[in-house]
């Protein structure tokens, strides 16, 4: 008997719903469930296909459930509570082991064993819909497999368990870099057009398997160049009886940008000297390196203590007990730049920590260029094309009964912001129709402030997408986190993934469980221009607006120029009230309207910010 992985031991079931429990085996053969001392029987079809609905399940557990056809199977610590699906990109698949500079202590201690992740295996397929997934498993939020739950996902049953008091399941369905696009059906891309040429450019499975032959094997022969012909390693410049007397001398942290390594491709080598007093010796250390650009090799003393295939994640090494010494230390750092502009990322943690005390390792470094080579070919990432996703990881799990969905995305579409909110409502009606269990929560995490380095200020594209995702709130029961004061500026992934499970979990319990709650920070309503000033009125104002730290800052106002400046603001009455000395004749007004707006800070006295908005509209 074939039994989807998905159903296994540590599942979570939902409450109160027709769970569905399915499986393949002979033709017309005789099926049994033994489930909470009720018996479930059915046959196969001719297709040796069979499904059981299983009614009235209160929260609880563990349990187990006993599966028949001529052999046995037997599922195991079955808990019952509610099931959130979490969709979107990397910041949804961030595990919490990528926020321990923030949450290394709590999480230490976490043993929550009636909060569960399934990761679906990533997979696509661009001919049809997928019935079953195989591969993945359930997970408890304990002190070890917690390292590797979705941050917000953790964050978020964290909050519904402690209030709720009911086991909570999580599906993780995200991959890194996905486009919206990817997790929606080819049906209804082609109705709103576009993607016609994409989409059947995928099917042909000549093209796909050969275009990742090619690609697999030119990087192959690019990085076995490079392993080859770089004299650090030949010569071993990470040991500590190598001299590095005569490198040149850099600042860290750095961008090559403007210095003589910026056209550099290939590995530079960087190396430091700390001293470390005789107490501290032989004792176990952590380092922390920003994060830095693409790729490294990490070493301490000679030895390998960690590396990094590409630019976002945190560099955070362990360095094992017996790799620090009395006296001298080396640290060395390979950097591998294959695409990008080189660097160390600037404003970020450089230090090493060794039982509890801290060596600062920003400063003089010595550096070396290990061997330049041509820019690594950029590679083809099948799972971001349209609806491979939806395909693969979301249509398999049509059968398994859920709450709601909590979605992250929107980083891979802000080079193309118009248009998001049509997408947005194409995605939530795929969704909605495949589980067919009506409009279940839907809710969304408006993106992050972060400064994407575009030199044209007047580029305000994540400030766009922001808006095409508020206007996603037009869809029945959706809702939406702001995220524009819980973001990094200078990192992509943002650790803060407890503030934002916490405004994610408070939607959740305003439109899943119906409580009388103040859900959102303020949402622009509508505008009214009196004399010289532009009135600003919103939804959401809770027990009232507030402004954080001093006057209200990240308001522009224009005139019919249309040329925006910064404007003075004031709250009167739960009205926001902006000027202008030089502008007589107001038009419009933006809020928080960039890609980074630092300093933003309206919100309502729940202590919820205000969601940036501009009063033009697209076809202004």
């Amino acid at each position: 008997m074939n039994i989807s992985s998905i159903l296994s031991d540590g599942m979570v079931l939902q409450r109160n719903a027709k769970v569905s429990i399915w499986g393949k085996s002979k033709s017309f053969q005789k099926i049994k469930v033994v489930f909470l001392e009720k018996i479930y029987e059915t046959k196969t079809g001719e297709n040796g296909n069979w499904e059981i609905t299983l009614n009235g399940l209160e929260p609880g557990g563990p349990f187990q459930m006993v599966i028949s056809d001529e052999n046995e199977s037997v599922i195991n610590d079955i808990l019952i509570g509610d099931v959130w699906i979490l969709g979107g990109q990397s910041n949804m698949q961030l595990p919490v082991n990528r926020t321990l500079d923030l949450f290394r202590e709590e999480i230490k201690t976490v043993n929550q064993p009636y909060i569960r992740q399934f990761t679906v295996p990533q997979y696509y397929d661009f001919h049809h819909p997928k019935k079953d997934i195989h591969g993945g498993k359930w997970i408890s939020a304990n002190s070890d497999d917690v390292m590797f739950f979705s941050a917000v996902g953790y964050f978020f049953a964290s909050e519904l368990h402690k209030k709720y008091e009911v086991p909570i399941g999580l599906i993780l369905t995200a991959i890194g870099g996905t486009p919206i696009e990817a997790w929606m059906s080819e049906n209804t891309l082609r109705k709103i057009g576009g993607y016609e040429e994409t989409l059947e450019k995928c099917k042909d499975d000549f093209y796909v398997s050969t275009t990742i032959k090619s690609e697999d094997e030119s990087s192959g022969e690019w990085f076995k160049y490079l392993q080859e012909n770089d004299p650090g390693l030949k010569e071993e410049w990470y040991h500590n009886s190598y001299s590095s007397k005569e490198w040149e001398e850099v600042e860290v942290p750095l961008s090559w940008e403007g210095t003589p390594l910026e056209d550099v491709r290939g590995s530079v080598w960087f190396r430091k000297e700390i001293t470390i007093p005789d107490s501290l010796a032989n004792f176990k250390g952590r380092l922390s390196l920003g994060t830095i650009i693409d790729a490294d090799d990490t070493y301490v003393n000679g030895i390998r203590i960690g590396s990094t295939g590409y630019m976002y994640p945190p560099r955070r090494y362990e360095i094992p007990e017996g790799v620090l010494q009395p006296g001298k230390n080396i640290i060395t750092v390979r950097v591998i730049s294959t695409q990008n502009i080189g660097g160390f990322v600037k404003d970020m943690p450089y230090k090493l920590i060794v039982n509890g005390e801290i060596f600062d390792l920003k400063g003089t470094w010595r550096y070396r260029l290990g061997i330049r080579t041509n820019d690594l070919l950029p590679q083809t990432f099948f799972q971001y094309f349209p609806s491979g996703l939806f395909n693969g990881m979301i249509s398999p799990l049509q059968n398994y009964k859920m709450k709601g969905v909590l979605w992250y995305q929107g980083e891979s579409n802000t080079e193309h912001p118009q248009g998001y909110r049509e997408l947005f409502e194409g995605l939530t009606k795929d969704w909605r129709t495949l589980w067919d269990i009506g409009d279940f929560p839907f809710i969304f995490t408006q993106l992050a402030n972060f400064d994407t380095g575009k030199k044209n200020k007047e580029s305000n594209k994540w400030a766009e997408l922001r808006d095409e995702q508020k206007a996603g709130l037009a869809v029945s029961n959706t809702g939406m986190a702001v995220a524009i004061d819980i973001g990094e500026s200078n990192d992509l992934h943002p650790q803060d993934k407890k503030t934002l499970g916490k405004r994610l979990a408070l939607c959740a319990q305003k439109l899943a469980y119906n409580e009388n709650i103040v859900a959102s920070g303020p949402i622009y309503k509508e505008m009214e221009i009196i004399e010289e000033t532009v009135h600003i009125y919103f939804d959401h104002v809770g027990s009232g607006l507030i402004s954080r730290n001093g006057e209200l800052q990240q308001f522009m106002i224009c005139g019919k120029d249309r040329r925006f400046y910064e404007a003075k603001a004031v709250i009167s009455n739960n009205t926001v009230i902006v000027s202008h000395e030089k502008i007589k004749s107001p038009v419009h007004v933006r809020y928080a309207w960039a890609d980074n707006p630092k300093g933003a800070n309206l919100y309502n006295l729940e202590g919820l910010p205000a969601s940036p908005f501009t009063t033009e509209h697209i076809e202004d």
